[in-house]
């Protein structure tokens, strides 16, 4: 097999984060060529896959050599990410699934809202509308780095709960417990508004739309702070936008990232399938949280 190309998006669009990556087949990788994505993964925190194809196995086969698949409805390891039914019908726009959907087009870290976050996610494309529909991501690292000095010394000091009901309802959406994965009755996850990352020792933002209550403020300064630095944040050159293709696979880290899917006509289909990996003790456990 030819050796493994990476091609950092800092050289071809000027952006902080992110990689494509060419000469390899996700289905069937060695041990040399996992060791090369692995460190790429680490350095550009964004890789993305031109022309896999993969089957869901073949996604779930290389989400594992990430670690540990968090499984998320019905017990599924995999999950469509799609406004088309089970049996081919186009979503509604106001049924709860899209309503979870459309959410994701605020910018996020997957599984926040959860004690555990989630460490990296695994996204494929399959059926796309001709426009829109793109995903992107911002990088923290890069974000945390171009703060003030003193808001950097400022934000060091935070923690803030992070709720899938705070964002849900933030975009009129709300939501009962057991509905989809996410929504449970424990109190939200305490979180520090900085992470260090486990590998790197970079530090970065950790924040997004569940992010909410900073500890020591009201809830109305909490917002407006948070929605402060989410703008701040999510600006070029820290943002990568994918215009996806069938077959292009994303792998991304979400310690030290964000990511939001961008509108497209609901009335086309559009089918994805995510694959999510748990985080790692200590590194994405909650400071605080009940169950």
């Amino acid at each position: 097999m030819p050796l493994v190309r990476v091609t950092p998006f800092k050289e071809v669009l000027g952006c902080t984060l992110g990689a494509r990556v060419e000469n390899v087949n996700l289905a069937a990788l060695d041990d040399d060529t996992w060791a090369a994505i692995e460190r790429a993964f680490h350095e550009h925190a964004l890789l993305v896959f031109p022309g896999q194809h993969l089957t869901p196995e073949a996604q779930e086969s290389f989400a594992r050599r990430f670690g540990e698949i968090e499984v998320l409805v019905e017990g599924k390891r995999s999950i469509a990410i799609s406004n088309r039914g089970d049996e081919g019908q186009i979503l509604r726009e106001d049924s709860k699934f899209m309503k979870l959907l459309r959410g994701n087009e605020g910018w996020h870290t997957d599984s926040s809202y959860m004690p555990l976050a989630a460490k990296a996610s695994v996204l494929s494309a399959q059926v796309l509308p001709p426009r829109g529909g793109e995903t992107e991501w911002a990088d923290m690292r890069a974000a945390y780095e171009a703060l003030d000095p003193g808001l950097r010394a400022r934000v060091d000091t935070l923690t803030a709960r992070h709720s899938l009901f705070y964002s849900q309802a933030r975009i009129g959406a709300d939501a009962e417990v057991g509905d989809y994965y996410g929504f449970h009755a424990g109190d939200a996850p305490l979180r520090p508004l900085v992470k260090v990352h486990p590998v790197t020792g970079r530090r970065s933002l950790f924040i997004g739309r569940h992010a909410c209550n900073i500890d020591g403020m009201t809830p109305r300064e909490s917002e407006a702070f948070l929605d402060g630095l989410m703008d701040f944040a999510c600006q070029a050159p820290r943002v990568y936008t994918h215009r996806w293709q069938p077959g292009d696979v994303a792998v991304w880290d979400n310690r030290c990232l964000l990511h939001r899917a961008r509108p497209y006509d609901y009335t086309l289909p559009r089918v994805m399938t995510h694959t999510r990996v748990r985080g790692e003790l200590p590194s994405e456990l909650a400071l605080e949280t009940t169950s």
